[in-house]
């Protein structure tokens, strides 16, 4: 038998037992990604950790105040309902707003009674006093377990038996929106956290709020 097609029959028998060990080498495609991906992307706090993070664990405004089922709103409970949402509403679209001494206008900032007093006076139309000492005393005392959305929540920041020295606007689920100190802007914080448990002083419902209603834990 000639040499040349022994050669050529053997280099066949080489490339077809090498193919399949080839094919089994070749690397696998990456997968798809799927399209759970985006919606968990743009649930992470990324760009803003802290509003980010308290938009995930509040519920909308408008389902802070929908009554049981089964239940009947009063007229008077449709109208503090109302009330209330028309200030959670507001306070929560001025976060971010910077904090300045004194301040009482989002065109130049807040301090957290100026916050408060401007929430109220363009949500609802009430004129509450200028600081947070006085609008503890002005208001209607509410314990903590009766809390609704739109109550003022009080603190003595310079220790625990100083003046009430901060105010901010209960939202829901223990979390309050205020303007906290210099340097920071409007956000959401949790009555829980360590610094704000030690400091807090109690709740208060503005009596113009507290008319529109009932006012359960009054005193």
């Amino acid at each position: 038998m000639p040499i040349k097609p022994l050669t050529a029959l053997a280099a066949l028998a080489i490339a077809v037992l090498a193919a399949p060990l080839q094919a089994a080498e070749a690397p696998m495609p990456a997968p798809p990604m799927t399209p759970v991906v985006a919606p968990l992307a743009q649930a992470l706090p990324l760009a803003d950790p802290g509003s980010k993070l308290a938009m995930a664990v509040l519920p909308d405004p408008a389902t802070l105040f929908t009554p049981a089922a089964g239940e009947a709103p009063r007229s008077a409970d449709r109208e503090a309902a109302s009330l209330r949402q028309s200030l959670v509403g507001l306070a929560m679209a001025l976060r971010h707003i910077r904090y300045v001494r004194g301040g009482r206008n989002p065109s130049t900032g807040f301090d957290c009674s100026g916050f408060v007093h401007y929430v109220f006076a363009q949500a609802v139309g009430l004129n509450l006093p200028a600081n947070a000492a006085s609008q503890f005393i002005a208001g209607l005392k509410v314990s903590r377990k009766d809390m609704q959305p739109g109550d003022l929540v009080f603190f003595r920041t310079a220790g625990r038996r100083g003046r009430i020295s901060h105010v901010g606007i209960y939202l829901a689920n223990g979390r309050f929106i205020h303007s906290p100190s210099r340097g920071q802007t409007v956000r959401v914080d949790n009555l829980a956290d360590a610094y704000w448990a030690r400091h807090f002083a109690g709740a208060a419902r503005p009596e113009g709020l507290a008319d529109a209603g009932q006012v359960p834990g009054k005193s």
